[in-house]
């Protein structure tokens, strides 16, 4: 049998681009299932949001700045929705403990893990929850039905620190700088950031081709 095309996706929980291009890694899902897997990874963008933000905007404005610049990016987009009051009435101090718990949700029940994501961001950008509290990563397990004492042990164990760390290790091996990173053809191809939806369909569409034909991409 032959084997599928994966494409890995890197982001950052509060990454606001990661939020907006996940309706574009969900199109390839249902448009290009079953011959592409999509492979979930994380990154720290916002591992330290007191320096990311209070000290990396202060001289734009510190938090408040950075609220009225989401929201200038979000209403370009339909799709999404932002808190009022988003890095206003909530400030998360780190991402880490999200992607923590959605590396034991990947080996707990990699089929909800999607579902999992969309509802930790769900509850950041448009509930303005921290997620980096227990309390609130705890209510997205429920929320979606994954057994949050299973997530609990593979925490408690380490090894979804260890899995994190591994995506760490990679991200560095594959010279990811950014949040959405897209990487195609073992890490060859690489689209970062804001980029549209047929651009992704040209590069899968090519290695699927390619792939069918026995040939090297062009792309």
């Amino acid at each position: 049998m032959a084997k599928n095309l994966t494409l890995t996706y890197y982001s950052d929980i509060l990454c606001v681009w990661a939020y907006i291009s996940q309706a574009r890694i969900d199109e390839v899902s249902a448009r290009f299932s079953p011959e592409v897997d999509i492979d979930y990874r994380f990154c720290s963008v916002f591992g330290d949001t007191a320096d990311k933000v209070g000290t990396g905007w202060a001289n734009r404005g510190g938090y408040e700045g950075f609220c009225k610049h989401l929201h200038e990016v979000a209403s370009e987009f339909d799709h999404i929705k932002l808190h009022p009051d988003i890095w206003q009435q909530c400030r998360p101090v780190s991402s880490t403990p999200a992607h923590i718990l959605m590396k034991a949700v990947q080996r707990v029940d990699r089929s909800q893990s999607r579902a999992v994501l969309q509802e930790l961001r769900s509850a950041f950008f448009e509930r303005c929850l921290d997620v980096g509290k227990w309390s609130v990563l705890k209510d997205a397990l429920d929320e979606v039905g994954v057994s949050v004492k299973d997530v609990c042990e593979l925490i408690d164990a380490g090894i979804a620190h260890a899995d994190l760390e591994a995506d760490r290790r990679d991200q560095q091996n594959l010279l990811v700088q950014g949040s959405p990173t897209i990487l195609l053809n073992e890490g060859r191809q690489k689209l970062t950031g804001n980029v549209g939806f047929r651009v992704i369909e040209a590069n899968v569409n090519e290695l699927l081709c390619s792939k069918a034909a026995g040939e090297a991409s062009w792309c």
